[in-house]
């Protein structure tokens, strides 16, 4: 077997004695290229972890590369704000050196001008590359952002090659380290776009509840419009019908006064056939007119009979009177009962009728329980029902009505604290027991005047028929 032909084995022809060596020294410098341009390679794909991997990765790939002893990679103030570390040291064995932290081991005086030269950029576009020290600069954007420099040992040797190398990896670390800041702020955009949109969805979430909430509120709203409404009708008839109670009050007093004319001219000298007319016509106009008047007032006003003369028993008369027969109605007297002046009394009333009229009407109630407490310092007034009421909607309403006259309009329940302030009370609307609502007044006793009225009853000496006598006056108020 013959020795091969050393054309044959590298594809050239020639008779030169020194071109074989030449030509391994070729191959193993293409080697050392193509070995360095995959440790690029795999340094430069590292762009989207970030600068810092970036950064650590380039520094690792050149001291890899050129074997050697120290790696500096450092950039020029002011230029990458986005870049960091900005100050890298590789030392013998990849050991990284933290530059700005003054307790770690001394670097080489030429390690440390080199880092102060870039930092301060003092540094020029041109590489510089001799036996064992290569400076590289990092050009970007027309200007110097910064260089990698590194110290060989003795046994190796730099070249053109490394030359070459060198300036293929700042070139491209420069693009990579802008790539990689651009990509770490889009990210951060990203991050803040998907949080702006989670953010909008939550508000447009909130905003589709809050708009649910307003929907439900004019639902309500106009419910309660509704429930205002009928109750201005109501309080439109009730006038309606008080002013016919006065109509007819009038009216009968009108045939009253012309029977009394009728006397009048009995009293005459008539004949006494006509006398007897008169006399008997005078007495038809009397019947017939007090059974108008009490028909009619009884029938338009709803009095209490004047046999009553305590509050408690004004108080079961009204519960007769003035409520549907469907309804269930206990009235309950706690304490030592005392006579209040007539207003306190009359106040009490009108807000006990208010309530109860609210019960049945409005909250469609079957059971009402009106409690009367006599203490030694106040009277409390309690109107509890098992309606469907809303306590928290009533107060709502009270406040309305307190705050705006709405046109005169669902006054009741305004009137009713007018009336408890007034006599220097106050009135509560809760949840009752009963499942419905409880209004509660609670007056003071007003001692002086108890004691004033108390003093007028004996100096009269009519201890009975006087209470008998202020309860009629105070029906004949009502009426």
């Amino acid at each position: 077997m013959t020795a091969p032909d050393l054309s044959r084995l590298t594809g050239l022809r020639s008779g030169k004695p020194t071109f074989y060596p030449q030509y391994r020294g070729a191959a193993e410098r293409l080697e050392r290229v193509v070995h360095a341009l995959e440790l690029i390679s795999r340094a430069l794909v590292r762009t989207v972890e970030g600068p810092e991997t970036l950064i650590c990765a380039v520094a690792e790939a050149a001291r890899a590369h050129l074997s050697a002893r120290w790696v500096v990679f450092a950039l020029t103030d002011g230029t990458l704000p986005d870049a960091g570390p900005r100050r890298l040291v590789l030392g013998p064995d990849a050991t990284p050196f933290l530059v700005d932290n003054v307790e770690g081991p001394p670097l080489p005086d030429d390690v440390v001008r080199c880092l102060e030269d870039i930092r301060s950029g003092s540094i020029g576009r041109d590489a510089a590359v001799d036996t064992h020290h290569a400076f590289v600069p990092i050009v970007l954007g027309g200007g110097v952002a910064g260089a990698i420099a590194a110290w060989t040992p003795e046994h190796r040797t730099l070249d053109g090659t490394d030359h070459a190398v060198l300036s293929i990896l700042a070139s491209q670390t420069a693009v990579a380290l802008q790539n990689s800041a651009l990509y770490q702020r889009g990210q951060l955009l990203l991050e803040r776009a998907e949080q702006a949109y989670q953010e909008a969805n939550r508000a447009a979430a909130d905003l589709q509840a809050r708009n649910a909430e307003l929907e439900a509120t004019l639902r309500q709203l106009e419910l309660t419009q509704r429930q205002l409404g009928a109750a201005h009708r109501h309080q439109a008839l009730d006038e309606e019908r008080h002013r016919i109670a006065r109509e007819l009050h009038d009216s009968v007093t009108q045939a009253v006064l012309s029977a009394g004319m009728q006397i009048e001219v009995c009293r005459s000298d008539i004949p006494d056939t006509e006398r007897g007319e008169r006399l008997d016509l005078a007495k038809e106009l009397t019947r017939r007119a007090v059974e108008q008047l009490r028909s009619a007032i009884y029938a338009l006003n709803h009095p209490s009979d004047s046999d009553r003369t305590s509050l408690p028993e004004m108080l079961e008369q009204l519960c007769v009177a003035h409520t549907p027969g469907e309804l269930d109605i206990t009235v309950r007297v706690g304490g030592t009962p005392v006579e209040l002046p007539g207003e306190a009394e009359h106040s009490l009333l009108r807000i006990a009728g208010e309530a109860l009229f609210n019960a049945a009407v409005h909250a469609n109630a079957r059971r009402v329980v009106l409690r009367l407490t006599y203490r030694p310092d106040s009277v409390l007034l309690a109107v509890a029902d098992d309606g469907n009421g809303d306590p928290a909607r009533m107060r709502l309403m009270l406040r309305l009505a307190a705050d705006n006259d709405w046109d005169g309009r669902h006054r009741g329940l305004a009137n009713m604290q007018a009336r408890a302030h007034e006599l220097g009370g106050t009135l509560e609307v809760r949840r009752a027991r009963l499942g419905g609502v409880r209004v509660a007044v609670r007056i003071p006793v007003p001692e002086p005047a108890v004691d004033a009225e108390r003093g007028a009853d004996e100096a009269t000496g009519n201890n009975g028929n006087s209470a008998a006598s202020a309860h009629a006056a105070r029906t004949g108020a009502q009426r």
